[in-house]
């Protein structure tokens, strides 16, 4: 098993959310972060000065099973792309066990329910 986190742009994440849902990838947890990048620079709004240091994005945590790391990666990463600078980041953790609460069932098991795997 493995952790998906992606870090991308607030206005790609419904692109990124259906590219997911297309491959089946249907549960994960997102939060709103915000991270300082290289780019500094202010922007300047009805004569106001403003920071932009500081970025808004949407932090994505997947786990998947390890025949499906690839393609949750290979979704995010078409889906969130741009091309310009602070389009994000995708990092691949290994993740060590999974149990599911009510049932207890732990590893793979744990992410998917066996009755739609027939």
């Amino acid at each position: 098993m493995k952790k998906v986190e992606a870090i991308i742009r607030k206005t790609k994440f419904e692109d990124v959310k259906d590219a997911l849902s297309e491959i089946d990838i249907e549960w994960f947890s997102y939060y709103d972060v915000r991270g300082i990048g290289k780019s500094r620079q202010g922007r300047i709004y009805r004569g106001v000065i403003y920071d932009t240091s500081s970025i808004e994005r949407v932090l994505l945590s997947i786990i998947v099973r390890d025949k499906n790391v690839e393609k949750t990666v290979t979704a995010i990463q078409k889906s969130a792309q741009t091309g310009e600078i602070g389009d994000g980041r995708i990092f691949v953790v290994p993740v060590e066990d999974a149990i599911r609460i009510r049932t207890g069932e732990r590893g793979d098991i744990a992410l998917y329910n066996a009755e739609q795997e027939k």
